[in-house]
């Protein structure tokens, strides 16, 4: 059989005609029962030329957004994109006790075409459509006395590309600095979003500021003025070249008024004042140091009540018992006895007794109740410190202010250390020491809140600046019968007709003042004096205290700081008489 004749089988009848019987079950959609036809070559060429025209048209795009111009998409690409930007919080807002404005914030100034940083926070410039990250500006009463109580700050602080190194507003003194985490708050953010032209298509709030806390200082502004002017008077027109006042509640230890001279410009030192900050930093007479707790003076004759008041309670004298004041006391010398030693008073007294002493300020009366003399014991340097620190001396206390000194108790071991030359522990040096001289060094705050505790009956509060703060104190633990002859020896300083009565100038017609002064000497040859008065009022029902300090006036017949505290409580009686009675 031939090749083409083994290819050749018989053609079946189903391979030629379509099986009918089937025809109503094929599904024409699908192509059943048709004969497809292969595509022709015209159409896959056309489908061809579409794709390939679609891939150049993508290819030159590609070329122009890479290769021709691809430097200026790519700076418009990284303008477009979401800006973060600062938002400071608002400092809290530090008002007096009758909610004046005593440091506040006001609201940078920007223009619509850009927003330059002040120069004490760094330079820094923001795009005219991004809204400007600036904090406000902090702003402080104009009127002089407040400037070491209520300190200043340090601004938020950014580089020359407007990247903020500082973020937050420093406190630096005062109460800025005591209370910087109340008032600061917290920082906020938002996010820009800015497109290819620079224009900022959305704002969104990412993170709001926490605004900061406002504070109420128990201090009352008109009074703090008034208190420091006429210090300043005074003290400019006797010669004193400095000094501080302290007002204090003696039912709560609020503190009404807190003021020190000379002051520093607190304004200028927030707004970066170069000619203020050289001046205060070159002033000799460290404006910048607040003696009003801070400031360490020998007291003087002001340490008299509380001598008298240990004295008392160690039942060492009757406080009837008279001593007589001839103007000296003469301890004899065991090497010399042709040479004894004599103690001199300012002035002859005569008969007296403990209210009397208080009020013509004798020494010899307390030098006998400090160190004994004749048949009269006394307390001695053990019990004169004692009673000293029983009363606060010698130790912070507690103000809510940075630098507050502690002081110093003259004794024996101190002494050691103080005079390596003569450390031998004498009896004149417990005179001294019981007249507030020798090594005594108090502050004004730590003498209002004595004072203040002979005038309650004895509870030695801690001071405070904040309204709100719950008092707390402690006890000095002498019976208030001991305390009121104290008390009543310190409005006989001022009531009494004597010559020798100490402050007189406080009798004043509508307020009743119990006061003591003090004078201590200082300087290589006593040249100098420093003069302090504290007492309260009203004397019988007391409600405050007060003690003032004026530094470093002329020897001599300098008038003393109770004169120019005159001026102050007539002030008072006719500008807050809610003080006063």
């Amino acid at each position: 059989m031939n090749r083409w004749q083994r290819d050749i089988h018989e053609i079946e009848p189903d391979e030629i005609f379509i099986d009918s019987t089937n025809l109503p079950a094929r599904d024409a959609s699908q192509f059943e029962g048709r004969i497809g036809r292969p595509v022709s070559a015209r159409a896959i060429i056309g489908v061809g030329i579409v794709f390939l025209a679609v891939i150049v048209g993508f290819g030159a795009r590609a070329f122009i957004l890479e290769i021709s111009r691809g430097g200026s998409y790519a700076a418009i690409s990284t303008n477009n994109s979401l800006t973060r930007t600062l938002v400071f919080a608002t400092r809290g807002i530090i008002y007096d006790r009758e909610g004046k404005e005593l440091a506040w914030n006001v609201p940078q100034m920007t223009t619509s075409t850009s927003s330059t940083m002040i120069a004490k926070s760094g330079i820094a410039t923001t795009s005219s459509s991004i809204p400007p990250s600036l904090f406000a500006l902090r702003k402080y009463i104009a009127e002089p006395g407040f400037a070491d109580l209520l300190g200043f700050v340090r601004y938020p602080k950014a580089d020359a590309s407007g990247v903020w190194w500082q973020s937050t507003y420093t406190g630096v003194d005062g109460i800025e600095l005591e209370y910087n985490d109340a008032l600061s708050g917290t920082n906020g953010a938002t996010l820009a979003e800015t497109n290819a032209h620079g224009k900022v298509e959305e704002t969104n709030i990412i993170a709001p500021p926490v605004d900061g806390a406002d504070i109420t200082l128990s201090i009352d502004a008109d009074v703090q003025n008034a208190l420091y002017k006429a210090l300043v008077a005074h003290a400019q027109s006797q010669g004193f070249r400095a000094g501080a006042g302290v007002i204090m509640d003696v039912r709560t230890g609020e503190i009404l008024a807190l003021t020190t001279f000379p002051e520093y410009d607190d304004q200028g030192f927030t707004d970066g004042n170069a000619a203020a900050i050289n001046a205060a930093n070159s002033d000799p007479l460290t404006p910048m140091l607040d003696r009003a707790i801070s400031g360490l003076y020998a007291p003087g004759s002001i340490m008299k009540t509380i001598f008298a008041a240990a004295a008392l309670n160690e039942n060492l004298i009757l406080p009837d018992k008279q001593i007589d004041s001839i103007g000296e006391i003469t301890v004899p010398n065991p090497y010399d006895p042709k040479h004894p030693t004599i103690f001199h008073d300012w002035t002859v007294h005569g008969w007296i007794d403990m209210r009397t002493a208080i009020a013509v300020s004798s020494d010899e009366y307390f030098y006998t109740i400090g160190g004994g003399y004749g048949g009269q014991a006394g307390l001695g340097i053990a019990k004169l410190d004692e009673y000293a620190r029983l009363f606060g001396i010698g130790t912070t206390t507690g103000i809510d202010l940075e630098g507050e000194k502690s002081g110093v108790i003259p004794s024996p071991a101190w002494k050691a250390i103080a005079f390596p030359n003569d450390p031998q522990w004498h009896l004149g040096d417990t005179y001294h020491s019981a007249i507030g001289q020798y090594g005594f060094l108090i502050t004004p705050i730590q003498a209002v809140r004595y004072a203040a505790a002979i005038a309650n009956g004895g509870k030695l509060f801690t001071p405070h600046l904040v309204a709100s703060t719950t008092p707390s104190f402690t006890t000095v633990g002498i019976p208030d019968a001991d305390l009121e002859v104290v008390r009543e020896g310190m409005r006989l300083a001022v009531t009494s007709n004597r010559k020798d009565a100490t402050v007189p100038q406080l009798n004043i017609p509508g307020i009743d003042i119990a006061a003591k002064t003090g004078t201590a000497q200082i300087g290589t040859h006593n040249q100098y004096v420093n003069s302090w008065s504290i007492g309260f009022w009203p004397a019988t029902n007391p409600k405050y205290a007060y003690a003032v300090v004026l530094e470093q006036g002329p020897s001599g017949e300098t008038a003393g700081v109770a004169v120019g505290m005159a001026p102050f409580f007539q002030w008072l009686i006719a500008n807050h008489p809610e003080y006063v009675n």
